[in-house]
């Protein structure tokens, strides 16, 4: 799944996360490194360029001494960084030297603030916030000031907190907050666009600036015209200095754009050439990242992929310099670090990044570290974590005892923290755990506690699901109960809270949204839903968009939704106008992707196809085109097909032909291909499996199949286990078993005596 995936998005990184910014070390002495959070310190020499700054001379030691003088230690009160006095003076200098003055003053006071945030290892809390808000009314920059203050105001200011966006917002500090960003703005995209253009525009100012305004969105910040237009005049900026940026700068400027991206930012030709000028440096600094940035970058990359980033040469050759210093670096990875590494090596692999012995590595050292670190994980790390984990998994990553212990450790902190999950980190959770159930993981007490605890918060939050919200949600939970989990009261509740949402957000699901809510639909159906009104409307509104979409749909899309009619005409929908006409948009679609359905849907697509025709539809040309197409790919994938897909794709042939449809060559095939697979499986069939199989055999061999060696091993292999669960057999099972048996002996199969005794077994049951 994902961000729209998700399966998972969303956003990866929050204030106060040491692995979303540059961390809190107080800024460095001395030039020429990008230090962790600050710009370089100033020299407070007066500077001689002909017409800036002269009146610094004049003023003698008050001008730079009157700031200084009210600095505070930084872990000294906070009540010495709000005196009246401090901005008073800075108003005065601003006065007094008019459109002279060049903002340092302010970029002094904004780097103290800082510096307090830093010595007390957090950002400004409410109550600070709102005291200082109430001093910076008349903190106005102005377009007199240079780059260095405008650069240290912005990241300073950022970095300390000062423009987060609390719940709920008081007015007044919201309005200063967005006045002061806008002189702000309007001051940096003068400095950018100055022709020529200003001779101190520097690397780190470029990179503390776009860190600076994505962590603002982040934090929640309007985007702003005013904002665009600064992101804009700064991009061409990072290409003309592209040699200047040291290791720190250019993983916060790749994870600034990624995180803009994530956010809205369209993606420019500037923005597109500002990647591209970065990627080659990744390399060529390859041995200065430290794990913070290492974390940062691979972020950056995976959410920028993600967000239709091609991958070029350079940016699979960033990703190659940088998976090699994960392992290296592994015991320096702090919680927060490893959530964004698995994350992001889940969301590469599942944008096409193939599984280099290199990527497996770094997972496999990433993986102790989860279960070490266990207590250290926030809500939104968990859930990223088990997200990737199951992500990983779900494209071939072998399931290792350290993957089954990171993901054991994770679940108890589920139900400890579930009050603070948000609804995307909830869906995303539901998700990851629905597709490790899927994938075999086993249902612990701690998994289903988990489960349950998140439940009771869907109905809570339910106004807050996005539309990849309610997709990921709605298909956890038909996953689960397909994979035995009981409809308690409160996944009823759930899915009921959820149900109207599909049809307020109808025009918002993209077709993997579309496949997977009409899936999960009938699968709860399936599974003992009760067909709401709330059910169905939400079904009319799906299918009405997916003969609109039906050029988008991928392979398993297809799969999934001609699967999910047939199941709803079966349990819900008699066979509407909206419905044949969704059918009959899908079906050439199957032609057209033909090489590309897995053993899954392959098998799902035949059992949906027989059963339309079973339940009366035509078999139309575009019907028996896709059918043809299908069955010549049953040979080729046939060692890919599971007891569930065998039992599927032979009782759906049956069906068709005994609706009228030819024995083709290509049928006669499959047939034969998928025969030696019943044996081969044969005790991993369940009692439905069993019935449908053997009513399978004998209604192709009442049809004119032949009783190949291969039909009578399959049959053999599959009479013993009649007699062994003849307890599981439901009345329609018996029926259709008793059918298949006195049909094979009605076309002179062998009665052997293990046909006689699950004859005799099925007898006793009627």
């Amino acid at each position: 799944m994902d961000r729209r995936s998700a399966g998972i998005s969303g956003k990866y990184t929050r204030s106060g996360n040491n692995y979303n910014q540059p961390n809190n070390h107080a800024p460095s002495s001395g030039r020429g490194r990008y230090r962790h959070a600050t710009v370089r310190p100033w020299d407070n020499s007066p500077r001689t360029a002909p017409g800036r700054n002269e009146f610094y001379h004049s003023s003698g030691t008050r001008s730079s001494q009157h700031l200084q003088c009210r600095s505070v230690n930084p872990a000294q009160d906070f009540n010495a960084l709000i005196k009246q006095e401090i901005m008073d003076d800075l108003l005065s200098k601003s006065d007094h030297f008019g459109h002279r003055y060049d903002g340092r003053n302010h970029g002094q006071y904004a780097s103290l603030i800082k510096k307090y945030t830093s010595a007390a290892k957090r950002p400004l809390n409410r109550a600070e916030q709102s005291q200082l808000i109430r001093l910076l009314q008349n903190f106005t920059a102005t377009r007199s000031w240079n780059w260095r203050s405008l650069t240290t105001t912005l990241h300073s200011l950022t970095s300390a907190g000062v423009f987060t966006l609390h719940k709920p917002m008081d007015e007044r500090v919201k309005l200063t907050q967005a006045n002061l960003l806008s002189t702000l703005f309007d001051a940096i995209i003068f400095n950018c666009n100055q022709k020529p253009q200003a001779r101190d525009i520097d690397a780190r100012g470029i990179a503390n600036l776009l860190w600076a305004m994505a962590k603002l969105v982040d934090n929640g910040q309007e985007q702003t015209p005013e904002f665009n237009e600064a992101v804009v005049a700064l991009l061409p900026h990072v290409n003309a200095q592209k040699d200047q940026f040291k290791a720190q700068g250019i993983a916060n400027l790749l994870w600034a754009m990624a995180k803009l991206v994530d956010n809205g930012l369209e993606r420019t030709p500037e923005l597109n050439e500002a990647v591209a000028s970065l990627l080659p440096h990744v390399n060529a600094q390859k041995d200065q990242f430290n794990t913070q940035n290492i974390a940062n970058l691979l972020w950056a990359i995976a959410k920028l992929s993600d967000n239709g980033q091609k991958r070029t040469p350079e940016l699979n050759e960033a990703v190659a310099v940088l998976l090699p210093h994960v392992n290296v670096q592994k015991a320096n990875f702090k919680p927060q670090g490893i959530a964004n590494l698995l994350w992001a090596m889940a969301k590469l692999v599942d944008n096409g990044q193939e599984q280099t012995p290199e990527l497996n590595e770094a997972v496999a050292a990433l993986l102790p570290h989860v279960n070490a670190q266990k207590d250290q994980f926030i809500p939104q790390a968990i859930a990223n974590l088990l997200w990737a984990v199951a992500k990983l998994v779900d494209n071939g990553q072998e399931q290792t005892p350290e993957l089954k212990e990171a993901v054991a450790a994770l679940l108890p902190h589920v139900n400890t923290q579930k009050a603070c999950f948000k609804p995307q980190e909830i869906a995303s959770l539901l998700w990851a755990i629905a597709k490790l159930v899927d994938i075999g993981q086993e249902r612990t007490p701690e998994l289903n506690e988990a489960v349950a605890a998140l439940l009771s918060h869907v109905n809570a939050q339910k106004a807050h699901f996005k539309p990849q919200g309610i997709a990921n949600l709605l298909w956890a939970m038909a996953k689960l109960v397909d994979n035995g989990q009981e409809p308690t009261p409160e996944l009823k509740e759930a899915v009921a809270a959820l149900l109207p949402h599909v049809n307020a957000y109808k025009d918002q699901f993209i077709p993997q949204h579309i496949a997977n809510l009409l899936w999960a639909m009938a699968k709860l159906v399936d599974n003992g839903q009760e067909p709401t009104p709330e059910l169905k409307r939400a079904l009319a509104a799906l299918l009405s968009h997916v003969n609109a979409q039906k050029a988008h749909f991928k392979p398993q899309g297809i799969a999934n939704l001609l699967w999910a009619m047939v199941k709803l005409m079966d349990n819900v929908q008699e066979r509407t106008p909206e419905l044949k006409e969704t059918v009959a948009a899908l079906l050439p679609r199957v032609n057209a992707q033909k090489n590309q359905f897995n053993a899954l849907a392959i098998a799902n697509l035949l059992w949906a196809m027989a059963k339309l025709v079973d339940n009366g539809q035509e078999p139309t040309p575009e019907l028996k085109r896709a059918l043809a197409a299908l069955l010549s790919h049953v040979k080729a994938q046939k060692a890919h097909f599971k007891p569930q897909g065998i039992a599927n794709l032979l009782w759906a042939m049956a069906k068709l032909v005994d609706k009228g449809l030819e024995r083709t060559p290509g049928l006669n095939e499959a047939v034969a291909v998928l025969l030696p697979q019943v044996n081969a499986q044969k005790d991993q069939f369940i009692p439905q499996h069993i019935a449908n199989l053997l009513w399978a055999m004998a209604k192709l061999v009442d049809k004119g199949l032949e009783k190949t060696p291969e039909l009578k091993d399959a049959v053999a292999a599959l009479l013993p286990h009649v007699n062994a669960q003849k307890d599981q057999f439901n009345p329609q099972h018996i029926t259709n078993l008793l059918w298949a048996m006195a049909k094979l002996v009605d076309n002179r199969y062998e009665q052997t005596p293990e046909l006689n005794e699950a004859l005799a077994t099925l007898l006793t049951c009627v």
